[in-house]
This record gives structure tokens, C-alpha cells and sequence, in this order.
């Protein structure tokens, strides 16, 4: 049997539209009545609700507030000008385009020539280069908007929260007030809406997310702390959170990654170290925390405490900070000796004592070591960038008066909290540099890459990988043991479901009630099929009264794309839908079943010469059809097929 929707274009007039969006608000009012909150739980009209995403790193338009004359090239720079990303700019005029992007790598202030600035509103995150062709190769949240317009989600309940995603946490709030903008955002949505926001945070984005929480700290009351976030939010999603960093941004930092634009890996190793977000996603170690340096009273009082950097007796014992392998693995010559290496710790005589006067050695580091300036000490002589990260690193990071982010995360202490990511692509988790022989910025390059691959550790060459491989692999861009850190916030008892991603009839589902999880990884004993990529949920609602938290695992969902996965927007809605009705037995949806809910869902079964899914799907020709998929549609009653999922 073959099926053709994913060639399938809806062709669905206005008016055929507009009825079955009436027919899912009907019922949504007969069904679901009035606007109430529970312990932990939403029930009552949905049109109260208010969604706030948070995009990540380069997830957001910048555009240029100067005036730039391009010699060379007839393209210049004009107030409002798209720079990020502009990819006519970029390679017609790079040196002025860089002007516009590169921020002082010291105090994190635009070029004097040319600064850039975030745009607003949702047209910043839905496409980075809006065109023909460039539009859908740089989508990012388009696709989770036209799901929220096509489900009758009103303007202005999906707020886009844009912020520059080249400055440190501490310069969002110093210089744009972002921050105190995000707590104004939910103020108003709650006043204007008159209910709680649910907030989806993608990649870096959760991690500012996680920054503004302990903002608020600061900013309110001890004792209305709490109250405020059960009032503003209702639930948190973080969609593929580095929770402990990616080991990607060691390779930005010190070869150069590209991201697929048309520049250099020099230039763009260059534009990524002089962002201070650069070390927002550096990996750091689980067994390794931060006491707040500055403890500010609600009186107004500040007073400094102690700004101790703990770890505990198992990141010395563990060989690699809890990641699959060492991060790093680095040739350094030799010439100057071990007095060239003032600043490196014990850990690393063991490396000097096989040295070999006159040649170069090899020197490995794990993440805590990279994360703690360590790293960066020890090639201070061999890489003139090095000043740079470690003065960066104290300022922005580890005296951070408000959070050092690079400590691992409590289970942030909102009502629902999600954790979706996906899982069993290859992966990067380790690299082995040596010197290229040229100066700054490309005097480094990669001899060899170490990726995890669905639960063991391979090389790029081949050459055989000492380490610690986890269950699975990451996200492609995250590392499993990252992305899995949230599972920490599971409680004792966990209830795991294993489904297939796409429409199913509940046959190849699979149940494991009351599994034991003791602050550490858990692995359910379920079967796969090779050919099915699948949906791993694991939930708790009884560890903390009045909570709820879950982990979704998305098989083979990439990182970038993960927001645009047509089977993520389903769960988020079917969850959201189920918590609003006011007859749900259940704290989560039921995995028992899944049925198309758009029309795009539809398609023809050529072996039974019908529409798959008769109970939820109907040949409707409607005037343009060019195929018998394109007349596959949703049935007009299909608004209480929803009720399947209560």
C-alpha cells in the first residue's frame, strides 16, 4: 500500500475552513464550560490560555540600526535592514555584514560601525530569510503557528518572546531589559486573556527561560515567588534543552561551525567567540554547583555570599563529568615545557609524565575541566582567543550575580513541566584537535570527531573509543546524557508508555506502570520495531502534590527541526486539550489510540481503494483536487472525535 499525503497540499476554501474551526470552538464551549484552576491542573475554556515561545540560538531576526556604506558591492546597510539572515548581504557584501553581527569580545557593545538589534513579534521566529526559496530552508516556528491558526487560536494568544541571542544573560537584561520585558509579557497576557501562559522554549531558549526564573527571585517577594508563577504559568515545554550543554559549541569555539552559511570556518569561528552567548551551551559537569554570589533582599539590600564552585566526590571518581567520553583531546607542542602550563591541574601529570622532550602531547578534558576555565588556561599560550573565554567566562558567567549557568537544573518549580527531545541520531560528543600551523582563527583544526550512535561511541576514523556510551544518542546537535538530564526531575515512581509516532489503532503500544527511578537515567524493557520510529513518554503526577512532570523521547527527531515535527504538535495539542476538559480521569492523555485531527492527516488507501481511516476520514472532492489523497478530509464531525482523548 502507498499513500501520498506527503505530497498532499490542502486546497480547503475559506469557508470549509472557518466551518470546521467553528464546529472544534463549539464544542470546546458545550464540552468544557468554565475557566478553573486545580492543584496542577487547567479545566474550562482554552481561550483564556496564552502561549509564549521562546526561541533559541539563532532562532531569532536581527536587523541592522545604522547607517552602512558597502564599498565594493551595491548592497549597503539601512535602519531595519534584515541582517540576520540575509544571505544576498552575506555574500555579496561579508565584511559589512560581519560589521553588523560581530559584537567587542570583551564588553559585548556593537562595532561602532554598524549594530544590530532583535526584531518583535512572531515574524521574527517563523522564517530567518523570508523568500522563495531561502523562506522554507531557514523555517523555524512557522509551521507551530499555522497549527495554532489552523486549530482557531486566536492572534493574539501566540506571543513570540524574540530576544539577541548574542549576548550573555546578564547584557540581555544590563542592555535590553529583557528580562523585565518576559515579566511584563506574562502580566499582560493575564490581563488581557484572564489565564496562565503556557510557555514552549526551544534549545537555548529553556536555558533563558531557567535564567529568567531566578531573575524573578530577585525581583519579587520570597513568600509571592510561588504565587506568581502559578498565576502566569501554567505549564513549561522545553523542546530539545542542552540541560548540560552541547559539546557542538567546543567545536564552534575552537574550529569553527558553520551552520551551513557560506563563509569560512576562520569567519565563522571568529563571529561565535565574540558572542558571550558562546559559553551559555558549553558542556559542564552534573556533580558540579554554584552557591549564588549576590543575595538580594526584597528591601533592596545586596549583600554578597559566598560564590563556592562544589563538586561532589563523584566527578573524581567518574572519568568524563558523567558525558559518554572526554570532550576534548588536544595536540600541544612540547618545546616550552611543563612550565608552559602553569595553570593545569594535577589531573594532567599523568599526561605529562609519557611526554617525550620535543614533541608534541596529547592533553584530554572533560567537561568540567572546559566549563571551569581549565581548558582554557591550558592552551592560554598557544591561542591568542583564550584571554578572551576566560575573562568572559568570570565576568558573564561564573560571577554572575543572579545564577552561574553553567550548573545543572532543579526541576524548575512550575505546576506541568515537559521535557521533549529527540533521540538515536548520530551524535558529536568528543573531537581531537591539533594545530593547523596558521595564526587566529583557524589555528586549529579537527583530526578526528567521536559520535554516539544509538547506545555505543564510534569514530569518524575508525580508531577505536575508550568511554562510557548511554542508553541512546542525542539529537544530532545535543548529547543524550544532556537532553536526558530532566529525567533527575521524575519522582520515585515513573509510568512509561512506549507509541508509534505516526496515527495508530493502539496495537503496537506498550505499558510499564510504577517503574522504579532513583535520581538517575531510566531505561524501559520495550520492544522495536525497526521500521517504526516512536514516542517514549515518561510521567509522574504523584511525586509533588499539585505537579506534574514528563519526558518525551522522539525517535530520530533532529534538533533544528524537532519544533516542526507534525507528531510533537499533536501530543502538544491533544495534551493541552485534555487538561482543559473538565471530565479528565487521567493527569496526562491517553497513548491508547491516535486518529488524524487534519485534514492533511487524511490519505488514500490504494490497496482497499478508500480513504485510510474511514472512521476519521472521508473522500470529499472540493474543485482543484489534482489526486485522490487531496480529497481525503477530515469528517464534519470530527471536532468530538477529540473526546477520544479526554
Amino acid at each position: 500500500m502507498t499513500n501520498d499525503r506527503e505530497t498532499k497540499k490542502s486546497t480547503m476554501g475559506g469557508d470549509e475552513r472557518e466551518h470546521r474551526r467553528l464546529a472544534m470552538t463549539l464544542a470546546a464551549v458545550l464540552f468544557l464550560g468554565t475557566f478553573q484552576l486545580g492543584e496542577g491542573e487547567l479545566k474550562g475554556d482554552y481561550s483564556k490560555l496564552s502561549g509564549i515561545i521562546i526561541p533559541g540560538f539563532a532562532s531569532t531576526q536581527l536587523r541592522a540600526w545604522s547607517i552602512l556604506d558597502c564599498p565594493y558591492s551595491p548592497l549597503d546597510f539601512n535602519p531595519l535592514d534584515l541582517v540576520w539572515l540575509d544571505t544576498t548581504k552575506l555574500l555579496s557584501a561579508v565584511n559589512c555584514w560581519l560589521k553588523c553581527m560581530l559584537l567587542d569580545p570583551y564588553n559585548q557593545t556593537d562595532n561602532p560601525e554598524c549594530k544590530s538589534r532583535p526584531d518583535s513579534g512572531l515574524s521574527a521566529i517563523t522564517e530567518l530569510d523570508p523568500g522563495y526559496i531561502t523562506g522554507p530552508l531557514s523555517s523555524v516556528w512557522k509551521e507551530w503557528v499555522k497549527w495554532c491558526i489552523e486549530f482557531g487560536i486566536e492572534a493574539n494568544a501566540i506571543i513570540a518572546a524574540p530576544y539577541d541571542w548574542r549576548l550573555s544573560p546578564s547584557m540581555l537584561e544590563e542592555r535590553d531589559l529583557y528580562f523585565y520585558k518576559l515579566k511584563q509579557t506574562f502580566e499582560t497576557a493575564l490581563k488581557l486573556r484572564g489565564g496562565p501562559s503556557i510557555v514552549f522554549a526551544h534549545s537555548l531558549g529553556s536555558n533563558v527561560f531557567r535564567y529568567f526564573l531566578e531573575w524573578l527571585k530577585l525581583e519579587i517577594a520570597p513568600k509571592q515567588y510561588i504565587q506568581w508563577l502559578d498565576d502566569h504559568i501554567y505549564a513549561f515545554f522545553a523542546v530539545g534543552a542542552p540541560l548540560l550543554g552541547s559539546t557542538e559549541t567546543v567545536k564552534g569555539m575552537l574550529s569553527g561551525n558553520t551552520f551551513g552559511l557560506p563563509v569560512s570556518e576562520g569567519t565563522a569561528r571568529l563571529m561565535f567567540n565574540s558572542f558571550g552567548s558562546s559559553l551559555w551551551m558549553m558542556p559542564f559537569s552534573k556533580y558540579c554547583r554554584a552557591d549564588a554570589m549576590y543575595l538580594k533582599h526584597f528591601s533592596g539590600g545586596i549583600r554578597k555570599g559566598p560564590n563556592a564552585y562544589q563538586c561532589e566526590q563523584k566527578e573524581f571518581q567518574s572519568n568524563y563529568s558523567g558525558f559518554s567520553t572526554n570532550i576534548i583531546n588536544i595536540e600541544i607542542p612540547s618545546t616550552r615545557g611543563i612550565d608552559a602550563y602553569p595553570s593545569v591541574s594535577e589531573f594532567s601529570q599523568t599526561n605529562y609524565s609519557s611526554m617525550e622532550c620535543g614533541l608534541p602531547t596529547q592533553l584530554s578534558f572533560s567537561a568540567r575541566e572546559i566549563s571551569d576555565g581549565t581548558f582554557f588556561k591550558a592552551i592560554e599560550d598557544y591561542d591568542s582567543d583564550s584571554k578572551r573565554t576566560l575573562h568572559q567566562l568570570k565576568k558573564s558567567y561564573h560571577d554572575d550575580p543572579v545564577l552561574n549557568p553553567l550548573t545543572p537544573w532543579d526541576r524548575p518549580p512550575i505546576k506541568n513541566v515537559f521535557c521533549i527531545y529527540g533521540v538515536d541520531s548520530r551524535t558529536e560528543v568528543g573531537y581531537y584537535f591539533a594545530p593547523s600551523g596558521k595564526p587566529y582563527p583557524d589555528n586549529w583544526i579537527i583530526t578526528d570527531v567521536i559520535y554516539e550512535i544509538e547506545g555505543s561511541l564510534v569514530s569518524r576514523s575508525g580508531n577505536q573509543v575508550e568511554g562510557n556510551p548511554g542508553p541512546a544518542s542525542g539529537d544530532e546537535t545535543v548529547p543524550y546524557h544532556s537532553l536526558s538530564w530532566c529525567k533527575n526531575w521524575l519522582g520515585p515512581r515513573v509510568n512509561i508508555t512506549r507509541a508509534p509516532q505516526s496515527e495508530h489503532d493502539g496495537s503496537d503500544v506498550q505499558v510499564e506502570l510504577n517503574v522504579e527511578h532513583h535520581n538517575e537515567d531510566v531505561v524501559p524493557n520495550m520492544t522495536r520495531s525497526p521500521r517504526v520510529k516512536y514516542i517514549t513518554y515518561y510521567e509522574d503526577s504523584e511525586s509533588i502534590p499539585g505537579k506534574r512532570t514528563a519526558v518525551w523521547e522522539l525517535d530520530k527527531a533532529n534538533h533544528r527541526n524537532i519544533v516542526r515535527s507534525p507528531a510533537l504538535m499533536r501530543e502538544l495539542w491533544l495534551q493541552i486539550w485534555h487538561d482543559i476538559h473538565a471530565d479528565s480521569p487521567s493527569k496526562f492523555v491517553t497513548k491508547a489510540k491516535r486518529g488524524p485531527l487534519r485534514d492533511d492527516d487524511c490519505y488514500w488507501d490504494y490497496g482497499k481503494a478508500r480513504c485510510a481511516w474511514p472512521e476519521y476520514c472521508e473522500y470529499r472532492y472540493v474543485f482543484g483536487d489534482v489526486h485522490l489523497g487531496q480529497s481525503c478530509r477530515l469528517r464534519n464531525s470530527s471536532a468530538d472525535a477529540l473526546l477520544h482523548y479526554v
